[in-house]
């Protein structure tokens, strides 16, 4: 790493990818050959932004490519939880908002919801949160495809990733704003709730045949989705208000809220507490913990009770 610079790091960036796409035809994907070029070039740029590139993680999901609610990475730092990648071939752009093809229209549709996510088809980076582009959309110079060892990049691109690496919840400060943040995270644990469940997710299975057997006989699939969403969201939010933290994850906000509220403290630890369940929903589970645990109820409600209406 000693004397690289964001210059040498796109150009080898482009070295490594130009043989890659060469052979698509053989190799597979064109965004698959992305992966390790892009892992490379991330440690290198984090590195460059001051960040320790060895604490930098970078989750794939090489085989669930036709999962809409899961971004091909999830990026962690120093054990935290920064953001997402959605990785796209070559010369699709970094605009979701422009794609057309259905699958991606659709996935966009609900990646929105994420505080922080970052598009790239090698060629162009763009920065999303909550569905709002940030800043500008960085094109690098050349072509992954053709360019090999000449690609070159702006400047723009490290201060983009930098962005990207260094994101941290916003607290919000009232109780509107809360709300707004709640809803926008429930609705991506109900989309992805549905989706595992129309995979034959078998404990999400279960747990709406226990749902409907105990409570609710007529909800269909996406009415137990919902349903679980908000219970969810609710606990959390709950957990929050007693000054639990989220950091060691669900199950252990569950148990500790069941010291001082018994029922919603069952409830959210039944409804999470299974690893195989908590692993299918870890891209909006792990946003709600990673953000909800910024909250400070006493900040929002000012210590009034009537401020969860």
């Amino acid at each position: 790493m000693a004397g690289k610079t964001v210059a040498t790091a796109v150009s080898e960036f482009g070295a490594s990818i130009k043989p890659k796409l060469a052979g698509t035809a053989i190799t597979g994907a064109p965004e698959d050959q992305l992966r390790g070029p892009l892992e490379t070039l991330f440690k290198d740029l984090a590195a460059l932004a001051g960040l320790s590139a060895a604490s930098l993680d970078m989750v794939g999901e090489t085989t669930l490519s036709h999962l809409k609610t899961r971004p091909d990475y999830a990026v962690v730092l120093g054990n935290a939880l920064v953001g997402f990648i959605e990785v796209k071939a070559p010369g699709k752009g970094a605009d979701p908002r422009k794609f057309s093809d259905p699958h991606d229209k659709e996935q966009w549709d609900k990646l929105k919801s994420l505080p922080n996510l970052l598009y790239t088809d090698g060629n162009a980076f763009s920065l999303w949160r909550d569905g709002k582009l940030e800043g500008t959309i960085v094109h690098l110079e050349g072509d992954v495809e053709s360019s090999g060892a000449k690609l070159a990049a702006p400047a723009s691109l490290l201060s983009l990733i930098g962005d990207f690496l260094q994101w941290n919840p916003i607290p919000p400060k009232t109780a509107k704003k809360l709300a707004e943040v709640s809803a926008r995270l429930c609705r991506l644990l109900r989309d992805e709730v549905i989706e595992q469940m129309a995979l034959g997710n078998t404990g999400l299975t279960a747990l709406a045949k226990d749902w409907r057997k105990l409570l609710f006989p007529q909800a269909d699939d996406p009415q137990f989705a919902d349903g679980y969403a908000q219970a969810v969201t609710f606990g959390l939010l709950v957990a929050r208000a007693r000054d639990i933290s989220l950091a060691k994850g669900t199950d252990a906000a569950a148990q500790e809220l069941r010291k001082t509220n018994s029922l919603i403290g069952t409830a959210l630890r039944l409804l999470t507490d299974d690893a195989t369940n908590q692993h299918a929903l870890k891209t909006s589970l792990g946003t709600m913990t990673r953000v909800l645990e910024e909250v400070n109820w006493h900040t929002i409600s000012k210590d009034k009770p009537e401020a969860w209406l």
